[in-house]
This record gives structure tokens, C-alpha cells and sequence, in this order.
């Protein structure tokens, strides 16, 4: 990733257990404006910190990014069998996004 790029990051808590979420798939999606269609951008697997590590740059001209976690094949009893969170972007901003995850439930915020 070069210098002043817009870059998104994430992990997943498992917070019924207390441990990071592994390999659960997670989608990175871009836009370039509000009402635009959305555009598969990147894919990514949870590795054994419950971290995705290896998602690119965002492209210039993104004004929000999605990221959406596929939580249903992770838990046993998923209420909600995917995670969808969607969020704005400025250029050459880091925006690292974790989910705080249980089987009825999640909360995410960024971070940093």
C-alpha cells in the first residue's frame, strides 16, 4: 500500500467465547457516491487473530466502503446470517472496523 492511500482494516471478536472469529469470509465493497452501485472490491478470510490482513487500497474516487462478514457458517445458531456495515470515506484516511460478535447479536465502531 503506497503512502496517503485510503485503507480499511478489520477483525472479529467472538465475544460469546472471548476469542477472535476465525475464518469467517469477509467482502470488501466501494462506491463512488452516494446511490452509486456498489463494487466487489476485495475478498478476505479471518486468519487465527480473527484478523483480515490483506485488504488493498482502496481505489481514488471512494467515497464509502462496505464490509460484509458472512457470519452465518462461523456460528452454530446465527440470528443474522451476515453482517453488512457501510461507512464513509475521506482520501488518504486509515479506517479499521471491528465486530463485536455473538449469535443474536453484533456491535461495530471504528477503530484504530
Amino acid at each position: 500500500m503506497t503512502s496517503g492511500a485510503t485503507s480499511v482494516s478489520t477483525h472479529i471478536l467472538d465475544t460469546s467465547i472471548g476469542r477472535p472469529a476465525v475464518g469467517v469470509v469477509v467482502e470488501l465493497s466501494v462506491r463512488s457516491g452516494p446511490g452509486t452501485e456498489w463494487t466487489a472490491h476485495a475478498d478476505s478470510l479471518t486468519d487465527a487473530d480473527g484478523r483480515c490482513g490483506d485488504l488493498p487500497a482502496l481505489p481514488e474516487g471512494t467515497t464509502h466502503a462496505r464490509l460484509r462478514f458472512e457470519t452465518g457458517p462461523y456460528l452454530t445458531h446465527a440470528f443474522f446470517p451476515e453482517v453488512a456495515v457501510a461507512f464513509a470515506v475521506e482520501p488518504g484516511e486509515h479506517y479499521h472496523v471491528p465486530l463485536l460478535l455473538t449469535p443474536f447479536g453484533y456491535s461495530v465502531y471504528r477503530g484504530s
